[in-house]
């Protein structure tokens, strides 16, 4: 257990109204059902038409040409679109809760950074090709950056504020690195220029299960969280007051946002504003209790990525738009929506 919740606490959630949280209940079944819309759209859509007795045909009969298309294809993105969503959603809203900064997203701490840079080394150094290798450098590459943000960012003293100036400094290293070796080495160019886009086509069983246990852990220690980082929101003071443990909620709100975002980045590439966007946007109608506010944002967040991914595959038929260009297009204006609407709120 991380931390019990304190008698404050307690009274404040016997003291929300029960219609209020039977309608976040029920707004979450519904996100719920939504989800699972998507998710049938993202099988039954592609780049590649098919009519829906084919796709049914390719569930069922897995060989031939329909079961290429839908079973070795559209169902593995799928899977991961929903792994990967429900992860990069769960560390925006940590590393949210964690800056006290309702616009921060996991490319803050250099995550996004660490993995990136790490798959250029694994190509230009090391000579890897494959997918199933960028995941084991990109993985580390994430850890390795969240370590260093944790240290340089004051270690037990470290401070919201400390390891947002980290992970800005590590960030702007690691890309000055990046682009350095990608100009000088044609052949890393064209092998980054695809995945830095951010893109679920290359989604396998194999990759699937690689980077499963990752996400399992980091999903579970994120929702864990909840609770303490309750308490954490109302200022370190309080926070320990109310018997929190700063330094471990820290460390281990740290470790989850790695662990998906790294294990996310990895197989699909750095995808942007997703941990952004569905966090912030949820808050503003589950109010900033942190256990509505994650189980929330890990359904929301796939219905962002496989709804933009399924965008993708319908606009530029028949080739496709990677997810990762798609959901920086989306983002692009929502991001400076929020800021405005917050920027106007506090004058």
């Amino acid at each position: 257990m991380l931390v019990d919740s304190p008698p404050e606490q307690r009274a404040e959630s016997q003291s929300v109204p029960p219609t209020r949280r039977a309608i976040r209940a029920v707004g979450l079944l519904v996100s719920v059902l939504i989800l699972l819309v998507v998710v049938l759209a993202s099988i039954a859509v592609g780049a590649k038409q098919l009519s829906l007795g084919e796709v049914w045909h390719g569930l069922f009969e897995a060989s031939g040409t329909y079961g290429d298309v839908v079973v070795d294809d559209r169902i593995s993105r799928t899977v991961l679109g929903l792994l990967a969503g429900a992860a990069l959603g769960l560390a925006g809203a940590v590393l949210q809760a964690l800056t006290r900064n309702p616009l921060a997203d996991p490319g803050l701490l250099g995550i996004n950074a660490g993995a990136s840079a790490a798959v250029v080394t694994a190509i230009t150094f090391f000579g890897v090709t494959s997918l199933s290798g960028y995941v084991w450098f990109a993985f580390l590459g994430a850890a390795a950056v969240g370590a260093m943000v944790w240290f340089l960012g004051g270690s037990r003293g470290a401070t919201p504020v400390r390891l947002a100036l980290a992970g800005t400094a590590i960030s702007a290293a690691l890309y000055g690195y990046l682009q350095a070796v990608m100009i000088t080495d044609n052949a890393a160019l064209n092998k980054m220029r695809f995945w830095t886009v951010g893109s679920l086509t290359s989604a396998t069983d194999s990759t699937i299960k690689q980077v499963l246990p990752f996400l399992v852990v980091g999903m579970v220690l994120a929702l864990a969280l909840a609770r303490p980082l309750n308490a954490m929101e109302m200022g370190d003071d309080t926070a320990q007051a109310l018997g929190a443990n700063l330094n471990r909620t820290r460390v281990l709100s740290m470790l989850a946002a790695t662990v998906l975002c790294g294990a996310a980045t990895a197989a699909c590439g750095p995808i942007v504003f997703v941990g952004l966007m569905v966090p912030h946007v949820v808050r503003s109608f589950t109010g900033p209790d942190l256990r509505w506010i994650l189980p929330y944002a890990a359904v929301l967040s796939p219905v962002l990525l496989l709804g933009a991914d399924v965008l993708g595959r319908m606009v530029a038929r028949p080739s496709e738009l990677q997810v990762g260009i798609v959901t920086a297009i989306l983002g692009g204006p929502v991001f400076i929506f929020l800021v405005r609407r917050r920027r106007t709120a506090q004058l």
